[in-house]
């Protein structure tokens, strides 16, 4: 049962509004990044308990060994100590594993809070921003073709071209797609405009085929490697592992760039 059902229950009249609207990306964006560190304080502080319950069961599981005969004395069958001999070494047991258990506890715990201590580190990582903006570039161009509708060539055979075409969207679908449009659009800009600050800050490179030339050096993961091949959205080089063949890069994922010398 929600909010609105149980007031009516109640002898209130309520009237429900949804407004659908996008929020504005830098809006959620905020919104997100503050959850985040919101999540990584609580994980860092069960994290900190966890490291606590642990080393008080090591000092439990440490506390019970030494009760136990000194030298790995073994049980005397039949002896009058033999009760309880074997009873300090069962506690000395569960002591050790329960401490063994809260040690694997803490350092999934410290696992998880250095995780979530990076998610808007992550999300903001230069390449990433680069693929996201690719990403939403691409779904962008797919609503426009569904809003204005569009013809696009199956196969030829011969001299015949097989073409679908679809309709222009209409109606409520159409109001659909024009919000997603903009939606899309305002991410778009948001990204672009954090991908410009990066690259202002030197944080990401601003390559593309205007300022790279085959010869040239290109920095990918650490390595340096000569360009093979200028294209649209990449650059080709020689194989990372060796061999005849050759690899492509994006654009976007290079980190360093060295002209050919004359």
């Amino acid at each position: 049962m929600n909010t609105a059902e149980q007031l009516r229950e109640a002898g209130l009249a309520v009237e429900v509004e949804i407004n659908d609207t996008a929020r504005p990306a830098a809006a959620v964006e905020q919104d997100k990044a503050q959850r985040a560190g919101e999540r990584a304080e609580a994980l860092a502080a069960r994290a900190e308990r966890r490291e606590s319950a642990a080393e008080y069961a090591q000092q439990l599981a440490r506390a019970a060994d030494a009760r136990l005969p000194e030298g790995g004395e073994p049980i005397k069958i039949g002896h009058h100590s033999e009760s309880r001999h074997r009873n300090a070494i069962a506690r000395a047991n569960r002591a050790t594993r329960r401490a063994i258990v809260a040690d694997q506890e803490a350092k999934q715990a410290a696992e998880q809070a250095d995780t979530a201590a990076l998610a808007t580190i992550r999300r903001y990582n230069p390449v990433t921003v680069a693929n996201r903006l690719e990403t939403l570039g691409a779904d962008l161009r797919r609503a426009e073709r569904q809003l204005s509708g569009q013809a696009r060539t199956l196969y030829k055979m011969g001299d015949t071209r097989y073409v679908e075409t679809s309709e222009p969207a209409q109606g409520e679908y159409a109001e659909q797609l024009q919000a997603r449009i903009q939606e899309l659009q305002d991410q778009i800009s948001y990204w672009e405009g954090v991908k410009a600050e990066q690259i202002a800050a030197g944080r990401a490179g601003n390559y593309g085929p205007e300022s790279i030339n085959k010869g040239d050096q290109v920095k990918f993961r650490g390595s340096w490697y000569e360009v093979r091949r200028v294209n649209r959205k990449s650059v080709t080089i020689p194989s990372m592992v060796g061999g005849s063949w050759t690899d492509t890069v994006p654009y976007h994922e290079l980190s360093g760039h060295q002209p050919a010398a004359f």
